[in-house]
């Protein structure tokens, strides 16, 4: 199995002055991040919008992104929703575009038990070759992926990793300590990265490295080298920066946050709106105490 890599940035789906997906730019921010500290992309997964994303568009997302990016970096694919059968569908469908792996959500909505919810996953991952990682945000979701099925379906053999966003340290402790070596814990919130490396967890999907992936990565490393000090130090430096990016709902605060700078990616579609005028200022305020590792413009 290829290595998806330790930092992966879920990226925004740039749109352009009609509220169209802007593949050129996509292909342009894509290529910037794996310059700036990403090992790899989610594509169509929240932050890139992808509720309100075509599965056409979706489709033409990940094969103009994998054919921008060549073998440069990993490129994970958001084909998981509420029904099985679509999310079963479209992961055969993403899998044909050449995309390295698959990301799905716990089914939202239609709050399944823990039982439908293992075989909700087994099934879509016994119709692809895919690598899936499983996603867990239950602040979403409203249902949450218990650590036991968690540690069950990680017995199945192309479910290779978890993205766990509840936020809930000793949840994602217990399925850390119940899967093997192999299974990849990322931490989904940006915040939860540095406690969840010190419970043994893998790795980050990530928002704010749209914006400091160097750096980021630059904290990942030297834990991983043993300079745990170094990494809680830019851990906490970092903290101000995730509080910004999330002062209203994920993607709106970073597509803010990207246009602001000068790498235009539009406004959000519509259910999600512009940041209002007090958090605008707060994003504003906040980033002039950072050195941006984008290539803006670039």
């Amino acid at each position: 199995m290829k290595k998806f890599g330790r930092l992966l940035t879920a990226m925004v789906t740039p749109f352009d002055d009609r509220g169209k997906v802007d593949y050129t730019q996509a292909k342009k921010l894509a290529k910037a991040l794996l310059n700036s500290g990403s090992d790899g992309l989610v594509v169509s997964g929240t932050t890139g919008e992808c509720p309100t994303l075509t599965q056409e568009e979706k489709l033409r997302l990940f094969d103009e992104i994998r054919s921008a990016v060549g073998n440069k970096g990993t490129i994970i694919a958001g084909t998981g929703n509420y029904s099985t059968a679509e999310s079963t569908e479209f992961t055969k469908e993403a899998e044909r575009t050449g995309v390295d792996g698959c990301l799905l959500v716990v089914p939202y909505y239609n709050r399944p038990t823990q039982d439908g919810l293992y075989e909700h996953f087994k099934a879509i991952a016994g119709a692809t070759s895919l690598p899936c990682i499983l996603y867990n945000v239950p602040g979403r979701t409203v249902t949450n992926l218990a650590a036991e099925t968690c540690i069950k379906l990680s017995q199945i053999d192309n479910i290779v990793g978890v993205k766990e966003a509840s936020a809930n340290l000793e949840q994602i402790a217990k399925i850390i300590q119940g899967v093997s070596k192999d299974f990849l814990v990322y931490s989904g919130n940006d915040g939860d990265t540095f406690p969840i490396l010190c419970l043994g967890g893998y790795g980050v999907i990530s928002v704010i490295s749209h914006l400091v992936g160097l750096q980021f990565k630059q904290m990942m490393d030297d834990y991983i080298k043993g300079n745990v000090e170094k990494a809680a130090a830019i851990h906490r430096n970092l903290l101000p920066l995730v509080n910004a990016l999330f002062v209203v709902p994920n993607p709106i605060p970073v597509k803010y946050a990207l246009n602001y700078l000068g790498f235009s990616v539009g406004k959000p579609r519509l259910p999600l709106t512009e940041p209002d005028e007090k958090s605008r200022a707060v994003i504003e305020q906040t980033l002039k105490n950072y050195k941006i590792d984008l290539p803006i413009g670039e």
